[in-house]
């Protein structure tokens, strides 16, 4: 695809629309130029810096009138930041604009009638809803417009800034979870820079400090997960001792020793310095009776979005419309959660999911929550969903999926097809991919309900829920 660097001003033009990666759309002489951190109704001065074949991308140089949609950000680091680039949109129109991307989705890429749709359900929490924060220690500080790099510059502890793997954007206040995440994070910062403790630098695989990650629970316990590149107790011991006192709340405290050239951590080994290896976080059942609890170890994946994963797991108990004499099969189960929020109405529930890391936290919780009827499987989807196994572990009446955003692997959708339960739900991170799927069921299955969730407010992120049913 061609690329043209361009500097052209254009003075008071509308912004027409909200479009893909969370930017918007603004019309100029029949091209579409993609801006990021405005608002669908703004009246702006742009600058196109780069054109393509059939797109533009810009950036907005002034506001000259606001929309009515507008609204003001919360975060002080909104407009260098790209986490929530819709932050300073109402979010009711939010919701318009990702009820919107559902059905574009589901009826351009799917070809998929979308009259049996609902409303959106949107988040009740949109700020402070998320239970899990990374961030990233590095020597290279993201610097803003006009702001120069002073003497002793110590780098920076915050999030990557976009399309920049390298630099880190310093964040002193993220609204993105509750307090005292912030509060945690600055403490570690502060002693890290009183104490010399130096950063990590990621091109020169240098330094000490690499990540920090908070999770925590809605009754406010925290796991605080430190994650250094070299085994100096001297450095990181005192450390944690002083951080652990400095915030009761602090139920787990760990650490890892990352000596990889990248940041992922799934196959390193987690070391508990004070309090449990873990954090429970608890789920009302759709049924009633005492709450599902669920084990959050370091590796774990839980839904960030503690609330919302009730009412969308809600969705699909209500989709599914369980009897109590069914077989369920889950795929891509993760940690089971959704196994283990549909078993009590089900004869037997069957998870399978790729890590085996999450499968073991599965077994624990099932056997925590008194789910016998649950068992689970790991290995890759494709290889282990196959005529055999259904054989052995009998065919499901109801099939649950989740897949992660890429959506199922095509041997998956042809085995699905073959195993022909009489109700799929299939819920999903990314519409587009869903439609892709749906659209290869189409032959045997017909939709029968469609439900968009909203997990991430103020991004451009949307969770949906479809039901198919068998075509008699």
């Amino acid at each position: 695809m061609s690329r043209k660097k361009t500097n052209e001003i254009v003075r008071s033009v509308r912004v027409d629309d909200a479009g893909a990666e969370g930017k918007a759309i603004v019309h100029n002489d029949g091209m579409v130029v993609f801006v990021p951190f405005v608002v669908p109704g703004d009246i702006i001065d742009l600058l196109i810096y780069k054109k393509k074949k059939r797109f533009a991308e810009g950036k907005a140089l002034a506001l000259i009138a606001p929309s009515e949609l507008r609204r003001d950000a919360a975060c002080p680091h909104f407009g260098v930041c790209g986490g929530c680039k819709w932050q300073t949109m109402d979010y009711n129109a939010q919701l318009k604009y990702k009820e919107q991307q559902v059905r574009d989705n589901l009826e351009r890429l799917g070809h998929i009638d979308t009259k049996t749709m609902r409303p959106i359900c949107g988040s009740e929490q949109t700020l402070r809803y998320r239970n899990k924060l990374e961030f990233t220690f590095s020597t290279k500080r993201w610097l803003q417009d006009g702001e120069e790099r002073g003497e002793g510059e110590h780098g920076a502890l915050g999030f990557h800034a976009p399309t920049v793997f390298d630099k880190v954007i310093p964040i002193e206040r993220c609204v993105l979870q509750p307090e005292p995440s912030n509060a945690i994070r600055n403490w570690v910062r502060r002693y890290a820079e009183q104490h010399g403790l130096p950063y990590y630098d990621i091109r020169n695989h240098t330094g000490y400090m690499r990540n920090l990650v908070l999770r925590c629970n809605s009754r406010g316990e925290w796991m605080v997960i430190v994650i250094v590149a070299d085994d100096r107790e001297d450095w990181l011991l005192p450390m944690l001792e002083e951080l652990h006192i400095a915030f009761p709340e602090i139920s787990s405290l760990q650490y890892i020793i990352n000596k990889k050239m990248n940041d992922s951590y799934n196959d390193l080994d987690v070391t508990t310095y004070y309090g449990e290896d873990h954090i429970t976080e608890m789920m009302p059942r759709y049924w009633g009776g005492s709450d599902l609890e669920f084990r959050i170890n370091a590796k774990s994946f839980y839904q960030t979005n503690s609330r919302q994963a009730h009412r969308l797991y809600s969705y699909v108990a209500e989709l599914a419309n369980l009897q109590g004499n069914e077989t369920l099969y889950d795929l891509y189960t993760g940690t089971g959660t959704i196994a283990q929020f549909l078993a009590q109405r089900c004869k037997k529930v069957v998870g399978i999911e790729y890590v085996e890391e999450a499968i073991a936290d599965a077994r624990c919780n099932a056997e925590q929550n008194g789910c016998s009827n649950c068992s689970f499987f790991a290995g890759d989807m494709a290889k282990v969903l196959t005529d055999s196994f259904v054989a052995e572990n009998g065919r499901p009446d109801v099939v649950v999926t989740d897949p992660p955003r890429a959506g199922m692997h095509e041997k998956v959708v042809e085995q699905l097809l073959k195993i022909e339960a009489k109700k799929i739900v299939y819920v999903s991170c990314n519409p587009a991919t869903q439609a892709r799927d749906l659209a290869m069921m189409a032959e045997k299955y017909q939709v029968r309900c469609i439900q968009p969730v909203d997990m991430f407010p103020h991004t451009h992120h949307v969770e949906n829920v479809v039901l198919l049913e068998l075509k008699k």
